[in-house]
């Protein structure tokens, strides 16, 4: 009888145990320091930045955060960015579009990407593109997404920000960050 008990401790300890280890590694996911598609769609956003504005974009020509001014980040694209101090790389004034699309690399559709300027989007003309219109993207700043096909989900006229910060997570420097709007900016 007591080695029944015995084997019967040992057996519900392993099985508690299994099942106490399969929430932790759960709960880790969400730690990874990598966020999911789902999370932003920024899964794989440069985090040593890019290169500078495309050409053709239009300096801002009265911006809440001038070129060179500090602001505070109150949206987190991706990993270490929310409440980073950041230095304003650039100012414009343009059409700035939610995208969908699969990346040019392969991999799983992104949905929503905040942002993608209308001077990133190729053949793009004077006029901005509307909700549903197909274009293809030219943009650099996330994995697979130059020369991806992408569907407009919105688009908006507005000041659009590049900006300097130093991750908060991981103390790396990123450059030429893009893009921020007005509203994911907040005065230090």
């Amino acid at each position: 009888m007591k080695k029944a008990l015995i084997l019967f401790g040992l057996a519900a300890t392993l099985v508690l145990g299994a099942c106490g280890n399969g929430n932790n590694d759960k709960s880790n996911d969400s730690n990874n320091g990598i966020q999911n598609e789902g999370d932003n769609g920024h899964a794989g956003m440069d985090h040593s930045g890019s290169s500078g504005a495309p050409e053709g974009m239009q300096k801002a020509s009265n911006p809440k955060f001038p070129e060179g001014s500090e602001a505070v980040i109150t949206d987190a694209h991706m990993d270490g960015m929310k409440d980073a101090a950041a230095k304003i790389a650039g100012a414009f004034d343009t059409t700035v579009y939610t995208v969908s699309y699969t990346p040019a690399s392969g991999g799983e559709r992104v949905t929503d990407h905040k942002w993608v300027v209308h001077e990133e989007i190729k053949d793009a003309g004077k006029e901005p593109f509307k909700p549903g219109d197909e274009v293809v993207l030219e943009a650099d700043h996330m994995t697979g997404m130059e020369g991806a096909a992408a569907t407009i989900d919105s688009a908006e006229q507005t000041t659009i920000y590049m900006i300097d910060f130093t991750s908060t997570t991981t103390g790396e420097e990123v450059k030429n960050h893009k893009w921020v709007t007005e509203d994911e900016l907040a005065l230090p």
